[in-house]
Order: structure tokens, then C-alpha cells, then sequence
């Protein structure tokens, strides 16, 4: 299976610890970049990591930046891409049971490499749930099913 992982400045090590563990365990990992620590602009490497889920380069996808958070924002805006904030395994497992997420994000400055390691082994690890949840995931990148509340 193909992983693609990408970062800023501020997750560049991060990046690099992932990629080499994902490697070590048998994925094939596309590193979107950055290619150094220089300093760089999250959303450009959340959008090119959206684009590769929505292109197919990959299955799933790694999202790093300082907090997590703007890079999870950028490659949430590509409808293709449910990508969740994680700090710990339990919220990785169920942004696979109950979302179907394809991609997560983390936050360099806020986790450690083994806690990273952790919640992405755990999101790997664990299969959507389908059932209930389809219908709601269908709802995340097609807008026009929502309905509103009666």
C-alpha cells in the first residue's frame, strides 16, 4: 500500500522518523516534501497531499505541521480527503471506525516520534466500521445528501 506523508518546517524530522518507520514495515512511501527544515508554507504540502489521495497516488495519507492543525485544514478542502487531527491512538482508531479517514494529521511540536509511531500504527491497524457510518461519510464529500434537521 502506498502512504503519502508530507509536512512543514516544523514537522521536517518528524517526517523523515515516519517515513523510514512506514518503510521499515513494509509500505511504500511517497514523501511529498519538504525536502529540508527551511521554512515553508503548510498549506502547499496539505494541498499537494490531498491531491495525491484524490489522484490515487495513494491510499492514505500523513499530514505534519507544528500543531497539526493547519495542514489538516488545508488537505480537508480537497472533498476526496477525510484527514483527522490525532494526539493519541484511541482518537487515530476511531477517525478510521467512524469517519473512513484516509489521511491524519499531527502536530510536531505536540507529540513525540513514539506517540506519532502509536497513532499511526493504530490507524493503519484498524478497518472502517461501514453501517451507520456510511451514510454520514457519503455526507462529508457530497454535500448535496445533507438534509436539514426537522
Amino acid at each position: 500500500m502506498k502512504i503519502a506523508i508530507a509536512s512543514d518546517h516544523a514537522a521536517f524530522d518528524l517526517k523523515a522518523d515516519l517515513a523510514q518507520w512506514l518503510a521499515d514495515i513494509g509500505y511504500e512511501v511517497v514523501d511529498l516534501g519538504p525536502d529540508s527544515a527551511s521554512s515553508v508554507d503548510y498549506p502547499d504540502y496539505g494541498y499537494r497531499l490531498a491531491q495525491a489521495i484524490g489522484d490515487n497516488q495513494a491510499a492514505l495519507g500523513v499530514a505534519l505541521c507544528g500543531s497539526g492543525i493547519g495542514i489538516s485544514i488545508a488537505a480537508n478542502r480537497h472533498a476526496a480527503v477525510r484527514c483527522a487531527l490525532v494526539s493519541e491512538p484511541l482518537s487515530a482508531r476511531l477517525a478510521r471506525t467512524h469517519n473512513d479517514a484516509n489521511a491524519i494529521a499531527m502536530g510536531a511540536r505536540l507529540i513525540g516520534p513514539e506517540m506519532a509511531r502509536a497513532c499511526l500504527a493504530a490507524f493503519l491497524d484498524t478497518p472502517f466500521e461501514g453501517g451507520r457510518h456510511q451514510r454520514r461519510v457519503d455526507k462529508l464529500s457530497q454535500p448535496q445528501l445533507n438534509q436539514e434537521p426537522a
